[in-house]
This record gives C-alpha cells, structure tokens and sequence, in this order.
C-alpha cells in the first residue's frame, strides 16, 4: 500500500483494497430474468468492485462512522463465465472531507473485465440507524 495514516480515522490516498469470487449460478444473468447465458451479471460484479473498496478503507473506518455507497461509474468489459476466479481492484484516489473516490477494476482468469469508479461517504453510523430506523417506522 505504502500509504500511512497519520493519526486514527485519517485515510490518505493510495490505500488499496481487492476482493475475489468464484463466479456462482446466483452470480449469473439468468438471475435477474434477461438472458438465459451463464455469465457474471453486472450486479455481482459492482458488488465485487465495492467490496474491494470497503477493504481498502475498513481498518481506517472510525469506529463511529459507516462507509456508504453513493455512486458507480464502471464500464463492464467482458463475461465471465460460471466457473470463472474474477479478482476486483480499489485504489483510493481521492479524500474529499468525508468524500472517497476510488479506481477500480476487475480480472477474470482470462482479461480484464470491469474498469472505472467507485464513490463513498463516510457518515456518523448513529445518525444512519435512525434515519432506517424513522423510515421503517412509517
């Protein structure tokens, strides 16, 4: 990573996640009711790239905050079929307040699958509960 923090809670860019998968029948297309073709969904796929950014930051993650997903701009390359080791990449590369954003992107065995980026905010996990809570309630 090469990148310290230099008091808790501080993230700096350049701090680098990865998350892998084994492409799964829930994984594929076919799930969501479009094509019968046994090949990662994107859905999945996004899912993997978050992960990998979750674990880039998720030791610098005061323990009073949630990390949250806001928003996604990844282009979807190539399938990948069942079966298939898909490894995801993030790299921090910007810290604004309480605003990540991250390049990521996405091997299967084969090629390079998914590129783009990922964003997240860091917010106070107290005030997230309730908010859920609030509109659970009604």
């Amino acid at each position: 990573m090469g990148c310290r923090r230099e008091r808790e809670g501080d993230m700096v860019p350049g701090l680098a996640g990865k998350s892998e998968m084994i492409v799964k029948e829930e994984d594929l297309v076919r799930q969501l009711g479009e094509l019968s073709v046994d090949v990662l969904s994107t859905p999945k796929l996004i899912q993997l790239l978050e992960a990998a950014a979750i674990g880039a930051i998720r030791d610098f993650i005061p323990t009073d905050q949630v990390s949250l997903g806001i928003g996604v701009n990844i282009k979807h390359l190539s399938a990948t079929p069942l079966g298939m080791k898909v490894t995801a990449n993030a790299l921090l590369k910007g810290v604004d307040k309480n605003r990540l954003v991250f390049l990521v992107d996405a091997y299967d065995e084969k090629e390079k699958v998914a590129e783009g980026e990922h964003e997240r905010v860091l917010v106070s996990k107290e005030r997230f509960l309730q908010k859920v809570e609030k509109k659970r309630a009604g």
